[in-house]
């Protein structure tokens, strides 16, 4: 008796490649790559020793591995799978809301003051970087950052290159941690974010760096570093960082990046 095989199977069998080949992806960037391979090799045995060749005592076995399995693996990827729900759940990868939002979006003078917003923040950046002075600036976008924000010295003022530079100046108490920026305020600052244990980051990078991977794997904010060492600026987003950008590059990576918020 032959194989039946018709469209819905197709659709079943690439939505599962597809979803094993995203899961292996976002694994590999946190150096759990191996660990998924392993899992994945384990499940393959499984199914042939429980289904193709019947091994009844082996079988069992493995079956009861896997009917607890199941929990093992939420405890060991809990972070990954955070992760992956909040990004699944950001209004931004929800097309028709960007649509709706550009039909119905903001009014010119908004658009204009945002503008001036995200021009206030490209000159402190190019300031810090001109006099190697180490910043780290979060701009909130869909996730709550309320946990981050409760963590530093609550601010709330508005939108200045001069206010950020004072707060990140070498001799100022909050210019070691991150300032988080929320709407069109300096909501905090002296802030504490979660650091990336990512095994792919090169050495090089200081712990600024890590902080912003750590805070872009875990939300969909957008991290700006300057660092100390060298003044150089870098961005982060989506768990992924550019290095050594100049202020033009930044420039069109934020309007890019804010451009639906």
């Amino acid at each position: 008796m032959g194989f039946n095989i018709g469209f819905k199977d197709i659709i079943d069998i690439f939505l599962v490649a597809f979803l094993l080949y995203q899961a292996y992806k976002i694994l590999k960037k946190t150096g759990a790559g191996n660990v998924f391979i392993g899992i994945l090799t384990f499940i393959i045995i499984w199914f042939m020793v429980s289904f193709v060749f019947k091994m009844e005592l082996l079988g069992g076995i493995l079956d009861r591995l896997m009917s607890v399995g199941a929990f093992g693996l939420i405890v060991l990827f809990q972070d990954e799978i955070k992760r992956f729900f909040s990004r699944l759940g950001a209004r931004r990868n929800w097309k028709f809301i960007n649509i709706f939002k550009r039909l119905f979006g903001t009014k010119k003078t908004e658009q204009k003051e945002y503008n001036l917003d995200l021009a206030q923040i490209i000159t402190a950046c190019k300031n810090l970087s001109k006099n190697s002075m180490g910043a780290l600036i979060v701009i909130k976008r869909d996730s709550d950052l309320n946990l981050y924000i409760q963590s530093g010295d609550i601010i709330d003022a508005n939108i200045n290159a001069r206010l950020i530079e004072n707060i990140f100046f070498k001799n100022s108490p909050l210019h070691d941690g991150a300032m988080i920026i929320y709407g069109r305020q300096i909501k905090a600052a002296g802030c504490i974010l979660p650091v990336s244990k990512s095994q792919s980051i090169p050495k090089r990078l200081g712990l600024r760096h890590r902080a912003a991977l750590g805070i872009t794997e875990t939300t969909d904010a957008i991290a700006i570093i300057v660092s100390e060492e060298t003044g150089k600026m870098s961005w982060a987003v989506n768990g992924e960082i550019s290095v050594n950008v100049k202020p033009e590059q930044l420039e069109q990576f934020l309007t890019a990046a804010l451009a639906n918020q």
